[in-house]
């Protein structure tokens, strides 16, 4: 269902879908709110309501409840298509008849539809109510007429279908004490039962609908039914056996993909900012401005725009299996296997979303009935790799893992990549069944999904995605990756005057006394300079606490930004390997990154400290947006801080013992 508010314009609020007016899901409840006039600062003059008409009776049920609220409402029939192809037919001003209010047949993939909604949309009274000659669809009873009322003394006006909703659901509304009360006492006078309530409501509407459907809908004869297309590819896709390893294999190659197609793409973006940054080195004056724009503005800008092919690529795959339908049977075939952890099938879409933004993920588990399900499927879900890891990642893999083919065709480095989303997954799993046992929270839990029709996916809508995803991290990611380079940049460039003069004058000396080394004792001063600056000092008070795990401070420093957001990473990186950097402008990140060595000699960068350092990136709670909304999600802080700490330390313990096997 969709709203649309007259602001001057139209502003088209997307309201979560609901198959009845009783809620029990979170996102149900903001629908209902907004139906009931319940929500915050929100009233609409128009309603929405997308029916559904290959599955009519159920979907009208809905319509019947907002239909008897009064409220002002347009029917957007959909699958009219597909109906058709199943020999029904909908006769739509039959049906508007029937309902008294407009209805139009859409079908929003092929633009069907469209320009007679705008033309409805167009001639309608915003505002001004509907007069139709409706269907009463709800049937009073005598004990319920009087509650009603009652209701209608204290709302003058009410609708006695909002009237019930008033008296089921008053303690969910924003409602002053004194109503509140006066609701209750209302209640306890009549003793009503709402359960009662609503099985009554439900069922009569059931047998109004029947004769509905049976007015509008038209049955042809066919004399042979062929299995849909989209039927015969659920035989492969939910097959007990093979629809697991299709699920996998789908999996496997689009993380192989994300490697294999983004190669080239950031490969010249890489080389595009070595010219650059070259070119500015030649071209400007030795001073702190040339320093800042290579060091701090081109760096950082690198950091970011290097990866955005990935990001674009990762999207367009998901948005893809979206579109087509396939995410869908993921929740199916997977939910046996979640209820042994204490979630659900619908537990794997916020998970899957997980990959994308755990912000998101975290608000779509409101559709989740189940509070103990939705709760686990709230505190595991960042364990998912976000897209905020995958620069992350992607400069890690490069320095650590070869690049080369398995049996000639998989990538080693995909594979890894694959690897470390699987660590997060089959991790969330297991904290899953852990918190399932520790949290003590009894409810009926159950799955309902509705599997929609295989269909060719809109190749315009995945382009538009992955522009906007690549628009989002450039320009949001972007901008504290850009503020925090330019910050570090300002640290790692300044530190207490004695110190630094010192460095200065012992360079001097070396260079009078050994003309020949000045490259030498060149890259000696920078590296000196930088760990006597601001960020340096803070870099080597956390050095003990992270020493065990492989890092060193300049990696710590790394892992304190990220806090911020974890994409940080790359860009912290860029800013203090140029800043240390010995006058190599044209020198890519991860060569630099390759090249560092440690105080004894060796490299920064060995096997064990890259995949410790992912490890710590997988599961560690690096983000203030994801703490801050599964607060609001859960309306305390206790599990935002029980996600952080027992993340923060799962990522140390994990990081260890990596490095530890590894070293």
């Amino acid at each position: 269902m969709s709203t649309l508010k007259k602001t001057g314009g139209y502003r088209l609020t997307d309201l979560p879908g609901s198959y009845s007016l009783f809620p029990r899901r979170e996102d149900e409840w903001v629908s209902y709110r907004a139906l009931l006039d319940a929500a915050e600062d929100e009233f609409f003059d128009l309603y929405i309501v997308v029916v559904d008409a290959s599955v009519l009776q159920r979907n009208l049920l809905y319509l019947s409840q907002v239909l008897d609220l009064g409220k002002p409402l347009i029917v957007a029939l959909t699958m009219t298509d597909i109906c058709n192809i199943h020999g029904y037919r909908i006769d739509a001003s039959r049906l508007s008849m029937v309902l008294g209010v407009p209805v139009v047949c859409v079908n929003p993939r092929r633009g069907f539809g469209m320009d007679e909604m705008d033309r409805v949309l167009a001639l309608y009274n915003f505002g001004g109510g509907i007069e139709e000659k409706r269907s009463s669809f709800f049937e009073e009873n005598e004990l319920v007429t009087s509650a009603i009322k009652e209701v209608q003394g204290i709302y003058k006006d009410m609708r006695p279908y909002t009237a019930v909703h008033y008296l089921i659901n008053h303690s969910r509304f924003k409602l002053t004490a004194e109503i509140h009360q006066g609701i209750k006492q209302i209640n306890e006078k009549y003793a009503l039962n709402h359960t009662q309530i609503q099985g009554a409501d439900i069922s009569s509407r059931y047998r109004k609908i029947s004769g509905v459907v049976d007015a509008v809908v038209t049955k042809e004869l066919i004399v042979k039914k062929e299995r849909g297309w989209s039927e015969r590819l659920d035989g492969i896709f939910l097959h007990r056996f093979w629809g697991t390893w299709v699920m996998l294999a789908v999996l496997f190659l689009m993380f192989q993909a994300v490697f294999w197609l983004a190669d080239y793409p950031m490969s010249m973006i890489e080389g595009g900012f070595v010219l650059v940054s070259a070119w500015f080195s030649n071209m400007l004056p030795t001073g702190w401005f040339s320093d800042l724009l290579i060091d701090g503005v081109v760096a950082g800008l690198g950091g970011i725009l290097v990866f955005v092919p990935q990001i674009m690529i990762l999207f367009g795959m998901i948005t893809f299996f979206e579109d087509t339908g396939y995410m869908a049977r993921i929740s199916f075939l997977t939910d046996r296997f979640m209820r042994k952890v204490g979630l659900n099938g619908k537990s794997v879409m916020p998970m899957i979303s997980g990959f994308a933004c755990a912000v998101p993920a975290i608000m779509s588990a409101r559709n989740i009935e189940n509070k103990k399900e939705r709760l686990l499927t709230i505190l595991t879900t960042p364990l998912m790799s976000c897209s905020a890891r995958i620069p992350v990642y992607t400069i890690l893999i490069s320095l650590v893992i070869p690049k080369k083919l398995i049996f000639g065709v998989i990538n080693l480095q995909g594979l890894v990549m694959l690897g470390l989303y699987m660590l997060g997954f089959v991790l969330a799993l297991v904290l899953s069944a852990i918190f399932h046992v520790l949290i003590r929270l009894d409810e009926e839990s159950f799955f309902i999904l509705e599997l929609p029709l295989f269909r060719v996916p809109r190749w315009k809508n995945i382009f538009i995605t992955m522009i906007q995803k690549a628009r989002i991290f450039v320009f949001d990611a972007g901008k504290v990756i850009m503020i925090i380079s330019l910050l570090l940049w300002a640290l790692s460039s300044f530190g207490p005057k004695k110190e630094r003069d010192l460095i200065y004058e012992t360079y001097e000396k070396n260079i009078t006394l050994f003309p020949d080394s000045i490259s030498h004792y060149e890259g000696v001063r920078n590296a000196l300079l930088l760990e006597s600056s601001w960020i340096g000092y803070l870099g080597k008070s956390i050095e003990p606490l992270i020493s065990p795990l492989g890092f060193d401070w300049k990696i710590g420093i790394a892992l304190i930004t990220s806090f911020a957001a974890r994409e940080v990473f790359v860009g912290t990186m860029a800013t203090l390997y140029s800043v240390g950097d010995t006058n190599e402008e044209g020198t890519r990140l991860r060569d630099k990154m390759q090249a560092a060595v440690t105080v004894d000699g060796g490299p920064v960068y060995t096997l064990a400290t890259g995949v410790s350092l992912m490890v710590f990136y997988v599961l560690a709670m690096q983000c203030m947006s994801t703490l801050a909304v599964v607060k609001r999600e859960t309306g305390t802080w206790k599990w935002p801080t029980l996600q952080f700490v027992y993340m923060t330390l799962l990522a140390y313990v994990c990081s260890l013992l990596s490095y530890i096997l590894l070293s």
